[in-house]
């Protein structure tokens, strides 16, 4: 432990995007000479291997490119690849496949070519030959290079055949005359009905008994929705390695050492050298960067980067006044005022208005200079009538890149603006708006805000743990293992030692971030193991320093829910049931409307309007049964008793509102065809999954 201590110490919309960035990511492969090959899988298709290396390679780029967490790099990736080889396999066995001009015009309309100045002809547009001789000539001196390029070639051939897939399914997927009929209908035709509902919680719950058996017969019948993942249940304890009170002491006393002159032995010259203190030394770079955990800041800085609970008190400081040591984000430090600048941070609001020939002026700008500067001028004029409108006269008016946040530039330091801007900010007081010109155009400038900066020299030492506490964490920990072991549950463990226990649920096989606890993915794996068992401990360090020992509470393995599992989920439906029974057998007498209302005392709801493109019932809620039952009625007919979703329901329908029939019903054809054909890939995606037998194999490596 001790010397743990010490290195311490010292240390197509979401798959296209992917695809493309993919793309590029391959292509700069194919620029700078680097390739992969595969070396095991990391997963299985029909018996087809998915390499490990391609995958690694792809969780890598999400999680540098697109800042992806673990779990969601493993997870897009795994998608990405096993949709890529169900795909193809498909084409496999359907004899599908696309040739060079399908690649051509792929290659034609990605942006990752075509805007690649090495491939566009003389006017700018993509030439297809530049870009064949580019990898001929890979070929012929960059062997690795053009290696790297065929299996590029390979995966737009892939994609390519994936789309020509997907667009021959959506090609056939057409609606009837009758079928544009039946959607006009369903939006446009309306009914009025009566109905009277018994709801289920007319029936107390306690009347309702519920065996295990019917929980599990009704989970049988219903397996959809009682699908589970795999997850784990586990209690834990934290031991956290954070500094002693001695700690703290002997770090302010390190850092109070270094405040006053004093000797120094130097074994160089084998003499005892005059060393000057914080307090007095010029050269604060040399002595910070020799003494400090955190380089010397040579910036001017604002009270707000300072720590709330010091910055006051550091800025009342006066030239070479000290200030601590003081405890700040995990550091003790000790700070020395060097320098302020009053009003040194300027915050301000521009209006720009560019002219045909400014700098960086959009193409769309036609105005003159002496328009620019007759607008800027009108601009000035109605925002000094009205300074607090003066954000959304730069949202309508302002063509720089600031208009969005009404103008707003945000605290910036003398010396960042251009020389014109500049200058007017920092001489004019909060407040003042006028206007400048620069090579950008003209700018109608509000000054908003200024503070106070300052240069301040700090000498910063990690607040960690000594040996001798790193130590005392390790042997405690240790004792609590002991006592464990004695009584195998974490909770009485803890009570004897009066620790605090906590709980984490649905663990899933891939998890890494865990709540509290951080990145804990050997915990995570030593829960999916086989020969973890319910009860089993473990002890894992923490990145933070420290431990945690888990103790495994409830293991759920992937399938059917088990009885007292699929319960909560279950229980309410299989009452609503029986309730429903019950109701129906106690009033099946009733055709009457009236009749059951009076005798019931139940109220007669009205409802107008309702129609088949929404399931929602005025008073009543989600209720598609009423509107399938209603639509199935004729004016004037009342219907038999049936089981909705929040009671027991008989309905009349008063009336039809008839609509008249358009001329024809082309676009409710177009409406329906495009909705079915919205639904082809998902729907075509996930049926190729369920029909191939996958195996994943990422807890492995992962």
């Amino acid at each position: 432990m001790a010397a743990l201590g010490s290195l311490r110490r010292n240390s197509f919309v979401l798959i296209s995007v992917i695809g493309m960035a993919l793309f590029a990511f391959v292509l700069t492969g194919v620029f700078d000479g680097s390739g992969f090959q595969s070396q095991e899988p990391i997963g299985e298709v029909n018996g087809k291997e998915i390499s490990l290396t391609e995958f690694r390679n792809q969780v890598d780029f999400l999680k540098k490119s697109y800042n992806f967490s673990e779990l969601q790099a493993l997870n897009t990736s795994w998608d990405q690849l096993v949709r890529k080889e169900v795909y193809k396999q498909r084409m496999e066995q359907l004899g599908l496949g696309s040739g060079k001009a399908h690649l051509d015009y792929f290659l034609a309309n990605n942006p990752s070519f075509n805007s690649d100045e090495r491939f566009l002809n003389d006017i700018g547009v993509f030439d297809i030959d530049k870009f064949t001789d580019f990898v001929l000539n890979l070929k012929d001196f960059n062997p690795q290079g053009y290696s790297q390029w065929t299996l590029q070639e390979q995966e737009f051939k892939n994609q390519i055949d994936q789309n020509n897939y997907i667009n021959l399914l959506k090609s056939g997927m057409n609606s009837s005359n009758f079928e544009g009929e039946l959607e006009f209908l369903k939006s446009n035709l309306s009914a009025n009905i009566n109905y009277v509902k018994i709801p289920y919680s007319s029936i107390p719950d306690s009347l309702i008994s519920v065996s295990n058996a019917e929980v599990k017969s009704y989970v049988n019948k219903n397996p959809d929705d009682f699908e589970q993942k795999s997850t784990r249940d586990f209690e834990y304890v934290v031991f956290n390695e954070i500094p002693s009170a001695n700690d703290e002491r002997d770090l302010r006393d390190k850092l109070n050492s270094f405040l006053n002159d004093r000797e120094e032995f130097n074994p160089v010259s084998n003499l005892n050298e005059f060393v000057k203190g914080f307090k007095n030394t010029t050269d604060f770079e040399l002595y910070v960067d020799e003494n400090s955990d955190i380089p010397y800041d040579s910036l001017y800085r604002p009270k707000g980067y300072f720590g709330s609970n010091h910055a006051q008190m550091i800025f009342n400081l006066n030239n070479d006044q000290i200030y601590g040591p003081y405890k700040d984000d995990g550091y003790m430090k000790l700070s020395r005022m060097l320098e302020k600048k009053k009003n040194g941070n300027v915050r301000a609001s521009h209006i720009l208005i560019s002219y045909k020939g400014s700098q960086n002026a959009a193409p769309s700008i036609e105005r003159s200079k002496n328009d620019a500067r007759i607008e800027a001028n009108r601009l000035l004029r109605l925002a000094r009538t009205n300074p607090d409108n003066f954000s959304s006269l730069a949202l309508e008016y302002s063509d720089g890149p600031s208009s969005s946040s009404g103008g707003d530039l945000g605290f910036f330091q003398e010396g960042m603006m251009v020389k014109p801007f500049n200058d007017y900010v920092f001489k004019n007081s909060i407040g003042r708006i006028g206007v400048v010109e620069t090579e950008f155009g003209f700018h109608v400038i509000k000054v908003v805000a200024k503070e106070d900066l300052a240069k301040v020299a700090t000498i910063a030492l990690k607040n960690i743990p000594s040996n001798f506490t790193s130590d005392s964490v390790f042997n405690v920990t240790s004792k609590f293992e002991i006592e464990l072991s004695k009584s195998r549950d974490l909770i009485t463990a803890a009570d004897i030692f009066d620790y605090e226990t906590k709980s984490l649920t649905n663990i899933t096989p891939l998890d890494h971030e865990l709540p509290v606890l951080g990145n804990q993915r050997n915990l995570v794996k030593w829960l999916f193991e086989n020969d973890t068992n319910i009860g089993d401990y473990k002890r894992f360090d923490l990145t933070s320093g420290g431990y945690v020992l888990a103790q495994l509470k409830a293991i759920a393995d992937e399938g059917l829910m088990d009885v007292n599992s699929a319960s909560l989920l279950a229980l309410p439906e299989i009452r609503k049931n029986k309730k429903a029974d019950i109701i129906l057998k106690e009033n099946r007498k009733y055709t009457n409307l009236d009749e059951l209302a009076s005798e019931k005392n139940l109220e007669i709801v009205s409802v107008s309007a309702i129609n088949q493109s929404s399931p929602v019932v005025s008073q009543a809620g989600y209720e598609p049964l009423i509107i399938g039952n209603a639509f199935g009625l004729s004016p004037g007919e009342t219907s038999d008793f049936f089981a909705g979703e929040d009671g027991v329901y008989m309905i009349k329908l008063v009336d039809i509102n008839e609509v008249d029939s358009p001329p024809t019903y082309i676009s409710f054809e177009n409406q329906l065809s495009n909705k079915r054909r919205s639904d082809v890939e998902s729907k075509i995606l996930d049926s190729f999954k369920d029909g191939s037998k996958i195996i994943d194999n990422r807890t492995l490596y992962y």
